[in-house]
């Protein structure tokens, strides 16, 4: 199954985690998908799938809420609350950006799901 809107990609990586279907989960990302994980460093390629194994193999529920997405061309940036029941409950706020691939499906170029709340920004901001 392919995403045809941006927001869809949320959706699928949402079932295929939940049914633990890792392969169907990285085909949600584009073949230059980066990942920036807790610890800040980027991931991509293995690293990615490495990643996002412990959340398949849990069959972690993933559910979110789309706040926003923002479209130029075949670029969307999207601001997505996810909350994460296992392997660790948390909230999280993610940037995320897809790109829409020549076939017409969306997938993630670019995640990030950890700065909005790790950073401070002075005054206050």
């Amino acid at each position: 199954m392919q995403a045809t809107r941006p927001e869809q990609i949320c959706q699928l990586f949402q079932h295929y985690m939940r049914v633990g279907d890792l392969e169907s989960v990285l085909t949600l990302y584009d073949a230059e998908a980066v990942f920036l994980n807790e610890s800040g460093e980027t991931k991509k390629g293995e690293e990615l799938r490495q990643e996002l194994a412990p959340f398949a193999e849990a069959r972690t529920s993933f559910d979110f809420t789309v706040n926003e997405i923002l479209r130029s061309g075949d670029i969307a940036l999207i601001h997505t609350q996810w909350d994460i029941a296992s392997p660790q409950p948390r909230s999280l706020y993610a940037i995320e950006v897809a790109r829409l691939q020549a076939d017409g499906s969306w997938r993630w170029l670019i995640g990030d799901p950890f700065t909005i709340g790790k950073h401070t920004v002075e005054g206050g901001r």
